[in-house]
C-alpha cells in the first residue's frame, strides 16, 4: 500500500484509498496510542484517528503524528467539536479533522487550516448541508443506531457521496456495514479487544 504525505492538496481520497477501515485510538496514553498505530499500518490499515477532547488526547495524537511522520502516514484528530479543539489538531501536526456533527464554523476552519474535514450526519438534511458546505466525505454517526439499512436507503438519494460509518463498529459487525454501502468501517473502542486489528485487517482484501 502507498503511503501518503500529508499536504495543502490531501483529500479523502488520498487517505483512504481503498483501504474500508479507519483505527479511532481514544482515551490511550501516547505510547499505547503509538503501539496500536504502528500495529494498525503493519496490518496496512493506513488511517488513523486521535481524538482531541482534551490536552492529554492532544498530546497522544502529537505523538502519533510524530511516528506517523517516519512511516509517510497521515493521522487525523477526532472529536473536533470547536475552533479551540481545531486549534489544538493544528498544533499537534494533524493532516485531517473528524467531527460527531457538523459545525459550519468548524468545519470552514479546518479547510482554511488545509485540514479536509469529515463531519457526523445521521438525516438526509445533515448530508445536504454538508454537501453546501463543499465537503465530500461525510462521517455517519452514531452507525450501529442508525443501522445498515440506513445506508442503503441512503445511496438512492445520494449515490456519489461516500459514507463512514462510525460508532459501535468492529470486526464482527463492520462487513455488514460495508455490503451496505458504506465505503469505510472507523472502529474505535472495540480496539480494546488486541484481536480486532488483525481481524480488521481481513477486511482489507474486499
Amino acid at each position: 500500500m502507498a503511503t501518503v504525505t500529508p499536504g495543502a492538496d490531501m483529500t479523502f481520497d488520498d487517505l483512504f484509498g481503498r483501504v474500508p477501515v479507519m483505527a479511532i485510538l481514544r482515551g490511550l496514553s501516547p505510547d499505547r496510542s503509538v503501539e496500536l498505530a504502528v500495529r494498525a499500518w503493519d496490518l496496512g490499515i493506513e488511517c488513523v484517528e486521535v481524538p482531541v477532547q482534551d490536552e492529554a488526547a492532544g498530546r497522544a495524537l502529537a505523538a502519533v503524528v510524530a511516528a506517523g511522520r517516519e512511516r509517510g502516514k497521515a493521522v487525523g484528530a477526532g472529536t473536533v467539536t470547536s475552533v479551540e479543539r481545531l486549534e489544538r489538531a493544528v498544533g499537534a501536526g494533524a493532516a485531517f479533522t473528524v467531527a460527531p456533527g457538523l459545525d459550519a464554523e468548524v468545519a470552514r476552519a479546518s479547510v482554511a487550516a488545509g485540514l479536509p474535514h469529515l463531519p457526523g450526519v445521521a438525516t438526509a438534511t445533515d448530508v445536504q448541508a454538508a454537501r453546501a458546505l463543499g465537503l465530500t466525505w461525510l462521517k455517519a454517526f452514531p452507525a450501529s443506531v442508525l443501522g445498515v439499512e440506513w445506508f442503503r436507503a441512503m445511496r438512492g438519494p445520494f449515490p456519489e457521496v461516500p459514507f463512514v460509518a462510525t460508532g459501535g463498529l468492529d470486526a464482527g459487525n463492520a462487513s455488514a456495514y460495508l455490503d451496505a454501502g458504506a465505503r469505510v468501517v472507523a472502529v474505535g473502542s472495540a480496539l480494546e479487544d488486541p484481536d480486532q486489528l488483525e481481524r480488521l485487517a481481513a477486511l482489507l482484501a474486499r
